[in-house]
Order: C-alpha cells, then structure tokens, then sequence
C-alpha cells in the first residue's frame, strides 16, 4: 500500500508499506505532531516488516527503508504536524446488513 504525506514544510513524500497495517496506525486526513508520526508509522511498518518475516521467512527491507526516509525526513523539521493525504488501497466500507422484507416481524 501506499500513504502520501505531507511535512510541516509543506513538502510531499509517497511512502510504501507491504501491509495495510498502515491503516491500523494512520487515518487518511488526519495530522499528526511530527513526533507522534515518526513513532505511528515507524510502528506500522515494522508490524508490517515482520508480517513478510513470517509469511515469507525474511525481513521486509522496503518496509525498513521506508522507516529510514521518514525518520531522516523528520529530523530536518523542528516539529509541526504531518498530514497524511490519502492511503491506497482505502480500506473498504463497513458491510452494512440488508433491511429485512417489508412486514417482517421480529
């Protein structure tokens, strides 16, 4: 998946995850203190890093090296907030149930 973020300079990067994890950690639309961000996404990505490890029997070193970039990114801001524009692939909606027939009873 891919989240799109943008820095307290205004700067964009497009990130990469090989997990939706991302998803669990970080809201499309939402700002994050850039500390909290650094720690949100460097959380989701190593998740997503060890879920590789156990379905594949490797580490995810694009999972890491995205962590890096952020990391590295973030030190050259002395705080602010970072927005995430968007996430790819969004999760999908809430299944919702079908309305019972007309004149069921419950």
């Amino acid at each position: 998946m891919t989240f799109q973020v943008r820095w307290p300079d205004g700067s964009e990067t497009a990130c990469y995850s090989p997990s939706l994890v991302v998803h669990d950690w970080l809201t499309a639309g939402a700002e994050y203190p850039l500390a909290d961000f650094v720690e949100r996404s460097t959380t989701a990505l190593r998740i997503a890093s060890e879920r590789v490890a156990a379905a594949y029997g490797f580490a995810c070193t694009s999972a890491m090296q995205q962590q890096a970039e952020i990391t590295t990114i973030a030190a050259t801001h002395e705080g602010g907030a970072v927005r995430v524009l968007e996430m790819h692939p969004p999760l999908p909606a809430p299944a919702t149930a079908p309305a019972p027939p007309a004149g069921a009873s419950s």
